[in-house]
């Protein structure tokens, strides 16, 4: 696969930032034919979805029986992560640019805007005060760069529709969950050779992102088995660019993304139900538990006062949450 494109990082006060393209190129990588029966148990690391493809999903449990969406109690107090982001005077947040409703540079203004984009900002008011939109430094990432980007310091946090989920809880730390979707299936309109998560995949091209949990879901024993052709590529939009390109006969991402691509590109569709349940967090340095807490009381305060506004703005004419459930925040779940 060819090397992902580098980070891009552009203040929020410059509206004269430019309009990036997508990353169109991403090579195709074969996945080993597993030959356990259909009905197999769901190898490590799958993200929480049914046994088998189109049963009814369940939240994920980890191996040691946790549920991942647990996080840390909400606090008020300025540990040493927030204490530094004071200091610096600045947030800086990775998130993506391409995300059509949720974090997409709007052309007109070049400004990012969208749903995820509405509660950095409201992370960066309570942390920053009422000047912190203007003072947050957007880094533009891919989708498997996310986790390095925390890892390493480049990011205080990452607001990029990041699912919490068992094999990520061991590198990031993340915040209780502020949306719930779920993997399904996009396809073209016209000529759909993809019907579903059954039959009619096997030797079809699938396209899905890198480090994503499309990813683990399509690896695992039971989706492997259903021999789909994988495309990986670097970032989910380039699956909708190798649908519209004829390069890809389906494309698996979260439920909300896809519906974003729908409203988009009026040639595509979703299909079936949601394979999977997958809530939404704020993704942190596992060092940085003051901040978690922190990011905790803001989405405390948020749910009551922030989150439907944005829905409204953003996502009511096009996605109306996890199988067609009345759009509301999750329940926020805690571990201590």
């Amino acid at each position: 696969m060819l090397a992902p494109a580098p980070a891009h990082s552009s203040a929020a006060h410059d509206s004269a930032a430019h309009n990036s393209a997508a990353q169109h190129s991403a090579a195709q990588h074969s996945a080993a034919q597993h030959s356990a029966a259909h009905g197999a148990p769901v190898a490590d690391g799958r993200p929480a979805s049914a046994t088998d493809p189109d049963e009814e999903p369940e939240p994920e449990k980890c191996e040691d029986g946790s549920n991942p969406a647990e996080s840390l109690e909400p606090s008020g107090k300025a540990g040493d992560a927030v204490e530094r982001i004071k200091k610096e005077g600045k947030l800086v947040v990775g998130v993506d640019q391409n995300s059509y409703l949720w974090g997409y540079r709007d052309p007109t203004t070049g400004k990012i805007e969208g749903f995820d984009i509405d509660l950095v900002k409201a992370i960066a008011r309570d942390l920053l005060g009422g000047d912190g939109p203007d003072r947050i430094t957007y880094k533009t990432i891919p989708t498997d760069q996310r986790i390095p980007a925390i890892e390493k310091g480049d990011v205080d946090m990452v607001v990029r529709t990041m699912t919490i989920a068992c094999d990520r809880k061991d590198k990031v730390a993340f915040s209780t969950a502020y949306f719930e979707a779920g993997q399904q299936l996009l396809v073209p309109k016209e000529n759909t050779r993809v019907k579903g998560f059954d039959a009619s995949m096997r030797g079809k091209r699938v396209c899905y992102a890198s480090g994503s949990t499309a990813e683990t879901m399509m690896e695992s024993d039971a989706y492997e088995e259903l021999g789909a052709e994988p495309v990986v590529v670097p970032n989910q939009l380039d699956c909708l660019v190798r649908l519209q390109l004829g390069e890809a006969d389906a494309t698996v991402t979260d439920s909300a993304l896809a519906a974003g691509q729908a409203a988009q590109d009026p040639s595509v569709e979703l299909i079936g139900e949601p394979q999977t349940i997958e809530p939404y967090g704020v993704a942190m340095n596992l060092e940085d538990e003051d901040l978690v807490r922190r990011v905790n009381k803001v989405l405390e305060d948020y749910r009551e006062d922030g989150w439907k506004s944005s829905y409204e703005r953003w996502l009511a004419d096009d996605i109306v949450g996890t199988e067609g459930k009345k759009p509301a925040p999750p329940k926020p779940l805690y571990r201590d």
